[in-house]
């Protein structure tokens, strides 16, 4: 196995990144560089990670971009179809980790700038948050209100997010998206969407109270956004 149980259990911090990693582990496995014959391992080194791709894309509702090869018992073909499939993945998913990591790092620099004002969460706060997070993930994948491009949008706020997430951020907008979400969900479904309202009411209060000390605003003052009728 290439990918161990602690490799699995933080897919779900940043499912993007994995797939890079898993490409990239992939390759580096791979016996030698002619592949116009294939190693006798390269097929179970390709299979695992192939299985493995396939799956967290499934199970996050990640984009694919590109048509997935069907594997029909021909060794020799299969590794090439795998071999292609997790180099156009690699590439795509390189490129998506590279814009999160730049959205990271202009906020950094941002902050730096601009000492003067900054939004600073609590540890305490941001671990919540990603809590909430995750639990909006899961419960996103589980529902049947969505539809695939929905879903699809949702999640792909959500793995945005967590990556940009620190105690000082320089703005908070990506946050206020994901609340102006939670609106179209309350006017598509109702009552039917209150495990998912719940949460992300719970994080507008935490980015909220944040906020309102940042701006210095009277304590106390009530969030503008998403009320309590649903």
């Amino acid at each position: 196995m290439q990918f161990n149980d602690k490799f699995l259990e933080e897919v779900e911090d940043s499912p993007v990144n994995s797939i890079v990693s898993i490409v990239e582990t992939v390759n580096s496995n791979l016996k030698g560089n002619d592949f116009s014959r294939w190693h006798k391992n390269d097929y179970e080194i390709l299979f695992e990670g192939f299985s493995l791709i396939q799956s967290i894309i499934e199970s996050f509702e990640l984009p694919v971009y590109i048509q997935i090869p069907k594997i029909n018992g021909d060794e020799q073909q299969d590794c090439s179809s795998m071999n292609n499939f997790l180099n156009s993945i690699g590439k795509i998913y390189k490129a998506k980790a590279t814009e999160i990591k730049l959205d990271m790092m202009k906020n950094k620099f941002k902050i730096i700038l601009n000492q003067s004002f900054a939004y600073e969460f609590s540890q305490g706060d941001l671990d919540r948050i990603q809590v909430l997070i995750n639990e909006l993930r899961e419960q996103i994948n589980s529902s049947d209100l969505f539809e695939e491009k929905h879903k699809s949008r949702l999640l792909s706020r959500l793995e945005k997010l967590q990556a940009e997430m620190h105690k000082k951020m320089s703005d908070v907008d990506k946050f206020w998206g994901l609340i102006g979400d939670a609106g179209i969900v309350i006017g598509k479904f109702g009552k039917d969407s209150k495990p998912f309202v719940d949460r992300i009411k719970e994080i507008s209060d935490i980015v909220w109270r944040t906020q309102a000390r940042a701006e210095e605003l009277p304590s106390g003052t009530p969030t503008p956004l998403l009320n309590n009728d649903t």
